[in-house]
């Protein structure tokens, strides 16, 4: 049970009603939303970040999915892991594979540039103070400059993500899997 009360849309300003009805069309996430929403700024422009980035992101979404359940695995957030396994399924990796993503260089669902992602996404996590320049000579190979902004910045934001939902024990939302189908 959370350890703050959850909101609904009807506890935000008027003004904030839109964005709630786009954040509900990115995912199962009223609950972490609901206790974003303690504090509207919070709700206002994390869930503006994320809807904008949905609709002009630069990275592919089976990258993003990779990155999200990685970091939650890493930091053994369930909310996370919960909410993003179905998202990263319709990329192609089986809930299995997902599982076992922290084990990606043998990992028969995953090619180089997925490995490399994980990779880059255990670096931000566990090793951003001691990251050599020879991960982003291979990141450039791949990607673009936005690209590896847009990746590390959602990687860092996930594990906010990943306190925030913990420290308050927020409660998966329920049809998180039908959400992402």
């Amino acid at each position: 049970m959370s350890r703050v009360s959850i909101k609904t849309k009807a506890d935000l300003p008027a003004s904030l009603h839109p964005l709630w009805d786009r954040m509900e069309g990115y995912g199962a996430f009223a609950s972490q939303s609901g206790a974003m929403a303690q504090r509207p700024p919070i709700f206002q422009h994390m869930w503006s970040l994320l809807v904008e980035l949905a609709d002009d992101g630069v990275i592919a979404k089976r990258h993003l999915e990779l990155a999200l359940v990685t970091v939650s695995l890493l930091n053994q957030c369930s909310y996370c892991v919960t909410h993003h396994t179905p998202k990263l399924a319709i990329q192609g990796v089986s809930e299995a594979g997902a599982e076992r993503l922290l084990d990606y260089q043998n990992h028969p669902e995953l090619d180089e540039v997925d490995k490399l992602v994980i990779e880059y996404a255990i670096t931000v996590t566990n090793n951003w103070n001691r990251t050599r320049d020879d991960i982003f000579a291979r990141l450039r190979a791949h990607f673009t400059e936005p690209q590896i902004v847009e990746l590390t910045w959602r990687i860092a934001l996930c594990g906010a993500f990943n306190r925030f939902n913990d420290i308050l024990q927020v409660d998966v939302q329920d049809g998180a899997q039908a959400a992402a189908e």
